[in-house]
């Protein structure tokens, strides 16, 4: 009986779906467990990246669920976004048409993969069933003022008539139109005030122990939080006064100049009609251009132009010049830095370039500085000296005493600070959920009435050839009527970041077909939190935060109970291929290589490294190919076997052909022995049995644990295969060697064979219930219990026999209380140290004395 892969797998799917397998209903009377990968965008196709997250997750699905656990495991589509407006650009249709089109083609790939989804939870976000109620949501957090809107500075392409995102920004160009020049523009954008909630979430990342260290301490750096002191330095010549936070107050005295970040709200203001004016803006935009990462880098060169104007260092009453400079950032602090270039060496560095005067604020205990010979700032610690009457103190003591000080004094006061910035969920985009917003010129800003949700995308736009959204130039969409007043008004045709669909959905899960609300009570308390989520390292930051912010929210407002979203969190590595270079021409496409040689100039290629599968690098491999080759649960089971799932996993094909000899192997042991495995019973613990037949049991019962263990408490998939995979060797083995296993033997190779299929299914599940069904077993193997080993099965009754040689002791050897003589002469024979005193030497005899001592006589 062949192994026909394709046939298995259709056969067990069509069951599957027909008898409603993997739907799940809410069971108080039984453990929930909630098991959730990061959902996709429909781009088109699933991708290798896919196959690994949700193969991962399957596997726990189903382990979970055959250890007796209530598993909910749902699937759905990240559905609104840029991508989608892009492929409709390109391919003359609409983004909703190219979306849902995806989706049904994404879903049938999902299928065919054997994942166990409870598909009638499925959801798509660009459905306005889910999005109506995160437009309720944005009402309620707008009522609270968790929603609000500001200006806000934007890259604006004129020809896309649209705002980019910064990697949208290529060498100051669109990246669509390269010959146009993006602009710096100021906008309103509507924010969520996710620092409200700012210390609670940095506070919890104490409390989540199932989360990986590298996310939190990734969420924990994000959020920022410092404590310092807020400084108003008078602006000369005006009434205004510039606010700066800093940690180091007890360098206050030492303040020579200052920095504003080139977004700052007060500098347009501060240098019009000055000479300095052009030259300012100029440089603002300029800088504006680069990614924020770029300019704060320690290898961009620090640059700044003056403005023309000065401020009063409050501490010391001396004017000092202000500056614009490109390190930093409005997003930090109040975006102005009070520079202190004698302690700090960035300062020190931009001083120099500048001719400006450094002021010592701190002598370390063993050297003198001298400003005019310094090579480099002082960062160190020492006593204040040039600082009034704190001189002479430990400047790290001082820090609470100047704080105190600047607060009597009315010139500052202790803050604490957080690097975290509000949510900017304004997008000019089309595919994306309206913001339910109206703007009146007699009533101002008015949110929909809850009554008129959804606020609906229309679906009957037009996409604009050169981008962009259609919504401000569709009449029919943003013409309305105020609700307060009833006179003419415009909707607001901004639309919300994606990652707003993101952050909930999950929820959303537990009851997609609830109307009265964004969530049932009842479901979602028993479902949620997520018991465990998987998905790549890149969503550490923005997504999971959102989610844990979002979650707060929805707390806060009474939907939920619960603070936390996902209980446990795996980040599962990439998947990446071998790289090909040319010595000349670098790295290679796949296709500009053949026969180990460069196609451009002949050079032979170089192999080495990896890099992450991409559209980009041509290198994809398409899961379906694969499939149709070798079959859905071989390719399942290279993506497990290979690599750890927090490891990143090297693509090799003839590992996948290696998994499919695995599988072949399973298969053909069971049916080339399906009559006399059928005709015998599972061996059931009682009675002696004779080897090899009682190491084959001892090793069935080690495997059960060894593989328990690897999936409950470390995930290691590929350790768990790797035992089994040892297993069937001992099978193999035993078989190959004879004699047939008889009365005694086929009940325990029964046994191994039939817990090998279990600890399998969940990994490779089709053909294992194919092998299940052949074995003469009802029902499926989801419904099996998870096999327990048997502790007196794993014990080993043993005895210390000693090794002689000569009559003498030279050894000691672990062997079987019922070891006979032939293995014990074996044992001693082959023991290195007694292998050592028998030298060159013919043996003369053996002497056994069983359980006690065999002596080598030489």
């Amino acid at each position: 009986m062949k192994y026909d892969a394709q046939r298995v797998e259709a056969k067990w799917q069509t069951q599957w779906e027909e008898t409603d397998l993997f739907k799940v209903h809410e069971d108080p009377d039984r453990e929930k467990y909630y098991l959730l990968e990061m959902f996709p965008y429909p781009s088109g196709k699933i991708h290798m990246g896919h196959v690994r997250n949700y193969t991962i997750g399957d596997v726990v699905a189903r382990y979970k669920r055959m250890c007796g656990k209530n598993v909910l495991h749902p699937m759905g589509w990240d559905a609104f976004g840029l991508p989608a407006e892009n492929a409709a650009i390109e391919n003359n249709t609409h983004p909703g048409e190219w979306t849902y089109r995806n989706i049904d083609y994404m879903r049938s790939q999902l299928k065919r993969m054997g994942f166990s989804y409870d598909w009638d939870r499925e959801l798509a976000t660009c459905d306005p069933d889910y999005y109506q109620w995160e437009q309720l949501v944005f009402l309620k957090m707008y009522e609270k003022g968790l929603a609000y809107k500001k200006k806000t500075h934007v890259n604006w392409c004129d020809k896309c008539q649209t705002v980019l995102a910064k990697e949208q920004v290529e060498n100051g160009c669109c990246w669509r139109h390269q010959d146009q020049e993006v602009v710096l523009k100021e906008m309103d954008s509507w924010f969520f005030k996710i620092t409200a909630y700012a210390e609670e979430i940095l506070e919890q990342c104490d409390r989540l122990p199932g989360w990986p260290e590298r996310v939190l301490t990734m969420q924990r750096n994000w959020i920022g939080k410092s404590r310092g002191a807020i400084i108003r330095f008078p602006v000369a010549g005006s009434e205004e006064q510039v606010e700066v936070y800093t940690t180091r107050q007890d360098t206050v005295f030492g303040a020579t100049f200052m920095c504003f970040a080139p977004e700052h709200p007060m500098l347009k203001d501060l240098v019009r009609g000055t000479e300095q004016e052009r030259e300012v803006l100029e440089f603002v935009e300029r800088t504006l251009k680069v990614d924020s990462y770029i300019r704060t880098a320690d290898f961009t060169v620090k640059e700044g132009v003056f403005t023309g104007r000065y401020c009063i260092n409050p501490a010391t009453g001396e004017e000092i010049p202000i500056f614009v400079a490109n390190f930093v950032l409005f997003d930090y602090g109040t975006g102005a830095v009070m520079a202190v270039p004698a302690h700090d060496q960035r300062d020190f560095d931009f001083a120099r370039k500048y001719g400006l005067r450094l002021r010592v604020v701190i002598q370390p205990e063993d050297e003198k500085l001298d400003e005019d010979a310094m090579t480099g700032a002082y960062e160190g610690e020492g006593r204040l000296v040039n600082s009034g009457s704190f001189n002479g103190q430990k400047n790290l003591e001082a820090l609470d005493r100047i704080a105190e000080w600047l607060e009597s004094e009315g010139i500052g006061h202790r803050t604490v600070n957080y690097r975290l910035r509000d949510w900017n969920i304004s997008r000019q985009r089309y595919w994306g959920a309206p913001i339910p917003i109206i703007y009146c010129d007699a009533c101002g800003t008015v949110p929909v009435p809850e009554k008129d949700l959804p606020v609906l995308l229309p679906m009957d736009v037009e996409m604009r050839s050169h981008g962009g959204s259609p919504l401000p130039f569709e009449p029919s969409f943003y013409e309305t009527a105020c609700p307060r007043c009833g006179g003419a008004a415009r909707r607001e045709t901004d639309t919300m970041d994606t990652f707003v669909e993101s952050s909930w959905y999950f929820d959303r899960y537990a009851c997609p077909d609830y109307r009265q609300g964004p969530l049932d009570p009842a479901r979602v308390s028993y479902w949620m939190p997520v018991d465990q989520y998987i998905g790549g390292i890149e969503h550490a930051i923005l997504h999971l935060l959102y989610s844990r912010f979002y979650t707060r929210v929805l707390r806060d407002f009474g939907y939920l109970e619960v603070s936390e979203p996902f209980t446990n969190l795996l980040t599962q590595g990439m998947v990446c291929k071998e790289t090909q270079s040319c010595p000349t021409h670098g790295y290679l496409f796949p296709d500009e290589a053949k026969d180990g040689r460069c196609a451009r100039c002949g050079d032979e290629v170089v192999l080495g490294g990896t890099v992450k599968m991409s559209k980009s690098k041509r290198n994809v491999i398409d899961p379906q190919e694969m499939v149709d080759r070798y079959g859905a649960d071989t390719v399942r089971m290279f993506c497990l076997f290979a690599s750890p799932p927090e490891r990143d996993l090297e693509w090799n094909e003839q590992g996948v052909e290696g998994s499919y000899r695995f599988l072949n192997r399973v298969w053909r042991l069971v049916t080339d022995n399906l009559d006399a495995l059928k005709a015998s019973a599972v061996f059931d613990g009682e009675g002696e049995l004779a080897e090899p037949f009682r190491s084959l049991h001892r090793k069935t019962h080690r495997t059960i644990q060894k593989v328990t263990a690897d999936i409950e408490d470390r995930f290691h998939f590929n350790t768990a295969v790797s035992a089994v995979m040892e297993l069937m060797n001992d099978i193999s083995r035993i078989l190959g060697e004879g004699p047939e296993p008889g009365e005694e033997g086929w009940p325990v190779m029964r046994e191994a064979l039939e817990a090998a299929v279990v600890l399998l299914s969940p990994v490779v599940p089709h053909i294992t219930e194919e092998l299940w069904s052949l074995l003469g077993r009802e029902g499926n193997l989801l419904g099996v219990p998870w096999p327990r080993y048997r502790r007196e099965a794993l014990e080993v009754d043993t005895r210390t026999v000693v090794l002689q040689v000569n009559g003498k002791l030279r050894s000691r050897v672990e062997v079987r209380a019922d070891c006979g003589r032939e293995e014990l002469e074996k044992a001693a024979l082959s023991d290195e140290r007694v292998r050592k005193f028998i030298g060159e030497k013919p043996v003369k005899k053996v002497i056994v004395v069983p359980n006690k001592l065999v002596n080598v006589v030489v």
